[in-house]
């Protein structure tokens, strides 16, 4: 059986029209409809076998699902340098932000001295979802015991109208107020992100369980 047959032997119509309009700009006719348990467990069948290293050889898929699944099999290689050499690769096809959001892998939390250099490369890259993922993994793995403040420049300094890579700014400097709250709201002090993010950032800290009540009385304040 093929992966695309395991796929439709799964596929729920009601599920596909829901995950369509969470996921709108890319079309409807490549998505299949397949829950993401359903995925994650397909991936754990693939994983370590000749059907997916021919898979992950094989760039574009036309699926959503198969991107995720792409993804997720990338996201379990514990060697750090093939690893990051899969993502590289895969990255440029990457085409919407529930594929870009949905794997992180293991092996980069121990390896932070190695990925740095990537993610400052990927930041800068003129692809949406490399700069989205990119700014993704500062914040998963960088706003922590390896925080530095130069890193909120980093982020600060990514220009553009793109809708998905505004929000994951946004996402970013919310997620620093929780956990790096003194470095970063200087930023929102001094209003040194676009209007737009400014007040996204403002409303997603404001919904944030992880940040204090007097803190977010005073953000409201910057709004």
């Amino acid at each position: 059986m093929t992966l695309y047959e395991r796929l439709s032997g799964l596929a729920d119509e009601k599920y596909k029209d829901f995950q369509s309009k969470l996921v709108p700009n890319i079309p409807k006719d490549t998505m299949i409809g397949v829950r993401t348990p359903d995925l994650r467990m397909i991936t754990k069948e693939l994983r370590g076998t000749e059907e997916a290293e021919k898979f992950l050889a094989e760039l574009p898929h036309r699926y959503y699902e198969e991107n995720m699944i792409h993804f997720f099999l990338i996201a379990m290689i514990p060697d750090f340098e093939e690893c990051a050499k899969a993502v590289e690769t895969f990255l440029p096809y990457v085409n919407c932000w529930a594929v870009c959001d949905q794997a992180t892998p293991k092996v980069f939390t121990k390896n932070h001295e190695k990925l740095l250099p990537l993610i400052r490369k990927w930041i800068k890259s003129e692809q949406v979802y490399t700069v989205r993922f990119a700014i993704r993994m500062l914040m998963n793995e960088f706003l922590e015991e390896d925080f530095r403040s130069e890193y909120l420049e980093w982020v600060a300094g990514v220009r553009g109208e793109d809708y998905y890579i505004r929000m994951m700014v946004a996402w970013y400097f919310a997620t620093a107020l929780a956990k790096q709250y003194d470095a970063s709201v200087v930023y929102i002090e001094e209003r040194r992100l676009d209007p737009w993010t400014h007040k996204k950032t403002i409303q997603k800290a404001i919904e944030s369980y992880r940040i204090s009540e007097e803190h977010k009385e005073y953000l409201k304040t910057l709004r």
